[in-house]
């Protein structure tokens, strides 16, 4: 790719478009990028390049002769390419990365015209211009930052120019969505913590997550995109129902807290126990479908000061049960094995409400029973579920928790005892 940039400031284009990663592209052949000088082109002593406006008015208009002059070299240089002219203008049609996708495909030598002033000779738009192209519904002092958009623009989508493809299709506006949200080291930081969804390692969940984001930030930051995107196939379709249903529940506001639940907070509790219940049962999941677990359960919990009331906002949310007894169940593991002989504490109960689901209350919950692990001096937590329980199953999962095996509990007489075992151990805090 060839890239011909006709300027009044051709050393302030060609500093910005020869360093980083364009300028390495193009120290290797692979983009070639000139910056040349209209004035190099008059034909008078003076190096006028713009005169007055015929019918009056303010400014200068940029002439014509030094323009296609400079052109007319420009083109005899690229010889034999597949050439286009493009004038940058707050006329132009509005740039967007089809534009971007559009010149890379079909040329392989774009001339970038940069006016100033108050602006060019419209002769020479009629008789060398192809298109014009705006960067948007506003002016700039001259096309110059324009065309170095452009430029970068249409070089990075050149093979070679990057290190591989995966570099720009999933970036904003490649097939009509915002980029997904990225993160880098610390995994903490000021209190914010990175997604677990990007630490397990777990790269087709990874991917869901990351798309569903890009659905839903085009949704929230950009709805006239959003408005236009057609999905690609049903698992885009889901996704955005997903959302649909999302924006219905309760926003989840910070800081997120939790406490020691108190008496107090049982009738609370037990809401959520049923909202809880009544979602299990119709997914036909044969967990906490009897009076378990009931009030005194959670009294005697609270007693133990192992319950744990979760807030936001100054509303309860949510709840868990963590205890640091030994659970003797865990010691008939079958079709597998913890990861060692360690001290642990174990997840007993916990919900969110039913209008908080999907707000990302769960993984609250899970970032804060880490916390309170911490508290206790452990750094193993091991918990149960129902094994047709396949939310609670994804949570942990994406929660970075592994599964150990398969496990029997007889807390809920006359139900199915069979449950699935998970573990996470907690690495040190950097």
């Amino acid at each position: 790719m060839r890239i011909d940039i006709l300027t009044l400031f051709p050393d302030t284009v060609s500093a910005v478009l020869h360093e980083s990663i364009i300028g390495r592209a193009a120290k290797k052949g692979i983009v070639e990028i000139n910056c040349v000088q209209i004035r190099d082109f008059t034909e008078n002593r003076q190096k006028q390049v713009d005169d007055y406006p015929y019918g009056g008015g303010f400014g200068c208009v940029m002439m014509a002769q030094p323009l296609k002059s400079c052109l007319e070299q420009v083109m005899a240089d690229a010889g034999e390419r597949r050439s286009r002219v493009i004038y940058l203008s707050p006329q132009g049609q509005p740039y967007t990365q089809e534009t971007a996708r559009r010149l890379q495909r079909g040329y392989d030598h774009l001339v970038l015209v940069c006016g100033h002033y108050e602006g060019v000779d419209e002769r020479f738009i009629e008789t060398c211009v192809d298109e014009e192209i705006s960067l948007g519904d506003f002016v700039l002092t001259g096309g110059e930052i324009a065309a170095m958009a452009v430029a970068d623009s249409v070089c990075r989508l050149v093979p070679g120019v990057l290190a591989d493809e995966q570099c720009y299709i999933g970036e904003s506006h490649w097939d009509g969505l915002l980029e997904y949200p990225q993160y880098t080291r610390p995994e903490l930081w000021e209190g914010r913590a990175v997604p677990e969804v990007l630490l397990n390692g777990d790269h087709a969940r990874i991917e869901k997550w990351r798309r569903k984001q890009q659905l839903r930030r085009t949704r929230d930051k950009r709805p006239d995109l959003y408005a236009a995107f057609e999905a690609r196939n049903g698992e885009d379709e889901k996704l955005m129902r997903e959302i649909e249903r999302d924006e219905g529940r309760k926003k989840l506001c910070e800081p997120v807290t939790y406490r020691p639940a108190e008496a107090e907070d049982i009738p609370r509790i037990l809401e959520i126990v049923q909202d809880a219940r009544e979602s299990l049962g119709r997914f036909h999941v044969d967990q906490w479908q009897g009076p378990y677990p009931g009030a005194e359960r959670f009294q005697e919990d609270i007693r133990l000061k192992q319950c744990f009331i979760l807030e936001s906002a100054g509303e309860v949310f949510g709840f868990f049960v963590l205890s640091t007894l030994p659970e003797p169940d865990y010691d008939a593991i079958t079709d597998g094995k913890w990861s060692g002989d360690v001290p642990y504490c174990v997840l007993h109960r916990c919900a969110v409400a039913k209008e908080y689901r999907g707000s990302g209350a769960a993984q609250a919950l899970i970032r804060c029973v880490e916390a309170q692990a911490r508290v206790y001096g452990l750094k193993c937590i091991r918990v149960d579920t129902h094994r047709k329980n396949k939310p609670m199953q994804n949570l942990l999962r994406e929660s970075g928790f592994r599964y150990r095996g398969n496990i029997h509990v007889d807390a809920e007489p006359g139900h199915d005892p069979h449950r699935q075992a998970f573990e996470k151990l907690l690495k040190d805090k950097k």
